[in-house]
């Protein structure tokens, strides 16, 4: 597996430009490069695992011999808010994306058994159907991918390398203004496409990388590209509750690993007859899915419980743990976490089911300008995500962008100037604001939320925007911009929340007291 990706001095020109290389812009760029265009990737990783892609446990779910099952499955799971037709996209696609590109191509070892491919089932699928790598699934697809495209005639990837601004020119884009080192210059593109990720930056606890800074959406929305369902950010349940967490996939109670919450109550609903770790379980009193509901049913449960009883912790003694999930032991070895008692979980922010609004060809509503994976609204997801899908998400319509992508000359325009002419800011500048960010974020727009809080957090996101504008006129670097672009997409949540509909991973309601949705009082210093 690549343990470093290439960096190299930047072209200025490209048929495609690609920002970002997870899955989706994996894909785009493949698939961009079997249509003839010469692509560029950029991207602000210098290792694989600074991106999503690499993050992802679960695996991709495939359509096996039933998709009409895959696609009520998905609008299930969505409350019946996901786009019909790009579920049906995504559904009847999903088999040729996999075996064209991860079985053929890559050659991704997924797990086996005796008679075959060793399927997993995850919450809300109605039947076994994801494929996986044990619980590390992205980093086995995310490695060969990138080797692949490092070794193909047509594609460039360039990495340490971050796009700052798109260039546009009466509604078209043109490329970026890309930062290597510290150098700036534009990067003319016949067709560019975003790939950055999600926004698991703008709050404390996430599943993702610290590099997800919602980059790819700020871009496309400050040069005036349609954003669509922001409010929706979904929570994963079951994120280690400890020091250094990490994701615990939602496979594992795939397997039959359950949640039970800190106390043990002989009128429960569910009749201990074994000794098990921690307390009650309490999932089949919220939900007749029990462990299996959705995304947003099990988070707010975890949620609630923990509030209630004190803790949660994932019961994974009806499965051999250390067997199945060999990977998920081992960190909880590094952290010295005894499975057998139960492992500590809490929610944590891990998905963005809005985004860049884009057509069934990652087309954005600016000329030229396309958006995949998680950055990007494509109307899969709805209010909420089906688990194991954004893998694949990512290669159905990365492959469909870069096919569309290609085919166009850059051409050269006027790009924007980045001033830097002003002293450097604080070497901490940019930390101190994020955390103002995450304190206001987590404490306001996260899994709860209130029409107080909401209210509260807006014109704090807006006072914080205004001031890293004032500063970004005269200044030009790395993590100034991505600060920027962090408090774009904080305030388009926030305020898409105000008025979005409440339902699935957007969980609104009132507020037990006044003082429970208030910024603290040094949120706005």
């Amino acid at each position: 597996m690549t343990d470093e990706i290439p960096a190299e001095s930047i072209p200025s020109e490209a048929d495609v430009l690609v920002v970002g290389n997870g899955v989706a812009g994996c894909s785009a760029a493949l698939a961009a490069a079997r249509e003839g265009a010469d692509v560029l990737v950029v991207t602000k990783a210098e290792r694989p695992e600074e991106t999503t892609s690499h993050w992802a446990q679960g695996g991709v779910a495939t359509t096996r011999s039933n998709p009409e099952a895959f696609k009520e499955d998905v609008l299930a799971a969505s409350a019946d808010t996901a786009d019909p037709e790009a579920v049906e996209v995504l559904v009847e696609e999903s088999r040729e994306a996999v075996e064209d590109v991860l079985v053929e191509t890559l050659d991704v070892p997924f797990d086996r058994n005796e008679s075959g491919y060793d399927f997993g089932r995850e919450a809300a699928h109605s039947e076994p159907r994801i494929l996986h790598v044990n619980a590390s699934t992205g980093k086995y697809l995310l490695g060969p991918f990138l080797n692949h495209l490092d070794a193909h005639d047509r594609v460039t990837l360039l990495a340490d390398t971050a796009a700052l601004d798109l260039i546009t020119h009466e509604g078209r884009v043109h490329g970026a203004i890309v930062e290597q080192e510290g150098e700036c210059q534009p990067v003319f593109a016949g067709a560019t496409v975003l790939a950055t990720g999600g926004i698991g930056a703008l709050y404390e606890n996430s599943t993702n990388p610290d590099t997800a800074t919602g980059d790819g959406i700020a871009m496309a929305a400050l040069a005036g590209a349609d954003v669509e369902d922001m409010a929706y950010v979904q929570f994963h349940p079951t994120a280690y509750a400890g020091d250094d967490p990490f994701l615990v996939s939602e496979a594992v109670r795939g397997e039959g690993a359950l949640l039970r919450n800190g106390e043990v109550s002989e009128s429960h609903s569910e009749v201990r007859e074994t000794e098990s770790p921690g307390g009650d379980r309490f999932m089949p009193d919220y939900d007749e899915a029990a462990e299996l509901a959705p995304r947003d049913v099990v988070a707010c449960a975890v949620a609630d419980e923990r509030e209630a009883t004190g803790e949660v912790v994932l019961d994974v003694s009806p499965l051999d743990f250390a067997e199945e999930f060999p990977d998920l032991a081992e960190k909880c070895e590094a952290r010295g976490v005894d499975w057998e008692s139960g492992i500590p979980v809490r929610p944590s922010e891990h998905f963005l089911c809005g985004g860049v609004a884009v057509d069934d060809r990652g087309r954005t509503s600016l000329d030229h300008l396309f958006a995949v994976g998680e950055c990007a609204r494509t109307g899969v997801h709805g209010a909420n995500r089906l688990a194991s899908t954004s893998l694949l998400e990512g290669l159905v319509w990365g492959l469909r962008a870069g096919e569309s992508a290609a085919g166009v000359q850059p051409e050269r325009v006027e790009a924007p100037e980045l001033l830097d002419r002003d002293p450097d800011l604080p070497s901490g500048f940019a930390r101190e604001k994020f955390v103002r960010l995450r304190r206001v974020m987590d404490e306001n727009v996260g899994l709860r939320r209130t029409p107080e809080g909401l209210q509260r957090a807006t014109p704090v996101l807006r006072r914080l925007k205004g001031e890293v504008d004032a500063y970004i006129r005269t200044r030009t670097s790395r993590s100034l911009y991505e600060l920027r672009n962090a408090s774009v997409v904080a305030l388009l949540v926030a305020r898409e929340a105000m008025d979005a509909e409440p339902v699935g991973c957007h969980a609104l309601e009132e507020p037990d007291d006044a003082e429970s949705s208030e910024v603290p009082a040094n949120a706005s210093d």
